[in-house]
C-alpha cells in the first residue's frame, strides 16, 4: 500500500498517454462487453424456450412459405393441442432508422400458446373484434408515444406483401411481460387474416407455431409432421422453439463465429496498446529503476510495482468500459438494422456474469501486456541501465 502513491505518480507523469490508454482500453471491452451480451442473449433465448411449443417451416428456408392447408393437417395429428400461422410482415414505421420487428399471426390461437405476454382483457377482445387492430410492446409505445386507438401506417420490404401498398393499423392493445416471464416488449403483432385479405391470398404462412400437448414428446412429433409431406411439393423442417429463433438470428450470417472473432481482435488490441504504454513506461524510467535498485529495492518488488502500474491500467479501462457498455447496450435492438437482428429478443441487459468475466479479461489482458517490460526491468542489471541513460 505504501508504494501507491509512487505509481500514481507515474500514471499522472504523462497524464495525456496514460488517458489514451484507459479510453482506447475501455472502447475495446465496451466492444467486447457487447459481443457477450448479445451471445447470452442469444443462448438465455435458447435455454429458456418453452418446451410445449415447436415451429414448422419450408425445408428450404424461411424465405419461402407453406400452403395454409397444412394447418388441418398438423392439428389432426395426435399430441397436439393447437397450431397457429405466423408471417414475417417486415413492415417499416415510417424510415429504417425506425424499424422494429412486426408480424402478422392467428391471434386467437398465437396469443393462447404464448401466456408469457401479458395483455388488458378489454384491449385484448377490441383487438379480435378489429381486423387492423395491432398489439405493440410496452417498449415500442414508450419510444414512439403509441396510445390506444392511434392510427399509423408500414409497408412492407417483402415485395408481396406490397401489392396494395402499405397497410393501415390501429393501435387496440399495449402489452407487457407476464410476471416472472421472459418476453420481448419490443414487437408488433397484427391480424394475419388482414395480411391475407389484403395481398388477395397471394402467400401462405412462413411459420406454423405448434403447441404440443406433451412437451416430452415434442421431438417425435415434430419427425412426425415433417414426414407427413416427406412426398409433398413442399416439404417441412419442424424444431423447437429456442433452435427456430436462433436460426432465425442465423439469417444474418453465423453470428456466434462472427462475434467471437471480433471479440478475439478486440483483446488482441488491447493487449498491443497496454504493452506498448508499459514498454515506453520502463523505457523512459531506465535510470530511476537503477536508482531503485541502488536504494535497495529488490528487483521482484521493481517487478512487483510495474505489474501494478498495468494492473491499475486494466482496472480503469475494464471498469469505465463496462459502465459505458452498461449504458448504452438496452438501446443495441433500437440502432437502425439491429432491431433486424435483435428485435426480436427481450430487452439486452449486461448481466453481472458478463461483466465480470469482461473485467477479468481486462486486468488479465493488462498484466499480460505488463509482464515483459517487468520482466526486462527485474532483469537488467544496475550498471546497464545507467550506461543506457
Amino acid at each position: 500500500m505504501k508504494h501507491i502513491p509512487y505509481i500514481l505518480k507515474h500514471l499522472r507523469r504523462n497524464w495525456v498517454r496514460t488517458a489514451s490508454t484507459v479510453a482506447g482500453m475501455a472502447l475495446c471491452i465496451f466492444l467486447i462487453c457487447t459481443l457477450q451480451t448479445v451471445l447470452d442473449a442469444l443462448s438465455k433465448t435458447t435455454e429458456e424456450a418453452n418446451p410445449s411449443r415447436i415451429v414448422t417451416r419450408h425445408a428450404v428456408s424461411l424465405v419461402f412459405n407453406m400452403p395454409m392447408a397444412y394447418k388441418p393437417r398438423i392439428q389432426a395429428l395426435p399430441g397436439i393441442e393447437r397450431v397457429a400461422a405466423a408471417n414475417w410482415f417486415g413492415g417499416v414505421y415510417r424510415d429504417m432508422k425506425d424499424f422494429f420487428p412486426n408480424f402478422a399471426v392467428e391471434s386467437a390461437d398465437y396469443f393462447a400458446m404464448f401466456p408469457e405476454y401479458q395483455i388488458p382483457e378489454d384491449d385484448y377482445q377490441d383487438y379480435l373484434q378489429d381486423m387492423r387492430g395491432a398489439l405493440i410492446g410496452r417498449d415500442i409505445a414508450e419510444k414512439y408515444g403509441f396510445a390506444i386507438g392511434d392510427q399509423f401506417q408500414m409497408e412492407s420490404l417483402i415485395p408481396t406483401y406490397r401489392v396494395s401498398g402499405p397497410l393501415e393499423f390501429i393501435v387496440r392493445g399495449i402489452y407487457d411481460a407476464a410476471p416472472n416471464q421472459n418476453a420481448s416488449l419490443g414487437m408488433m403483432f397484427f391480424h394475419y387474416k388482414y395480411l391475407y385479405e389484403s395481398i388477395q391470398g397471394n402467400t401462405g404462412p412462413g411459420t406454423f407455431y405448434v403447441k404440443v400437448t406433451n412437451p416430452d414428446q415434442a421431438a417425435t412429433i415434430g419427425q412426425t409432421i415433417d414426414a407427413n409431406f416427406e412426398n409433398s411439393d413442399v416439404q417441412t423442417k419442424t424444431e423447437a422453439e429456442g433452435t427456430f429463433l436462433s436460426s432465425f438470428i442465423a439469417l444474418t450470417g453465423n453470428l456466434v463465429a462472427l462475434l467471437n472473432g471480433i471479440g478475439l481482435a478486440v483483446a488482441f488490441t488491447i493487449l498491443l496498446v497496454t504493452a506498448n504504454t508499459m514498454s515506453m513506461a520502463v523505457r523512459e524510467r531506465q535510470k530511476e529503476i537503477a536508482v531503485l535498485k541502488t536504494l535497495g529495492f529488490s528487483s521482484s518488488l521493481v517487478m512487483s510495482l510495474i505489474l501494478t502500474e498495468a494492473l491499475a491500467l486494466g482496472v480503469l479501462g475494464g471498469g469505465l468500459g463496462i459502465l459505458i457498455a452498461q449504458g448504452l447496450v438496452a438501446n443495441l435492438a433500437n440502432l437502425p438494422f439491429m432491431g433486424l437482428a435483435l428485435g426480436n429478443f427481450p430487452s439486452l441487459t449486461v448481466s453481472p456474469i458478463v461483466a465480470s468475466l469482461t473485467f477479468i479479461a481486462a486486468v488479465s489482458l493488462a498484466l499480460l501486456a505488463g509482464l515483459v517490460p517487468a520482466i526486462g526491468a527485474y532483469r537488467a542489471r544496475i550498471t546497464e541501465m545507467l550506461r543506457l541513460t
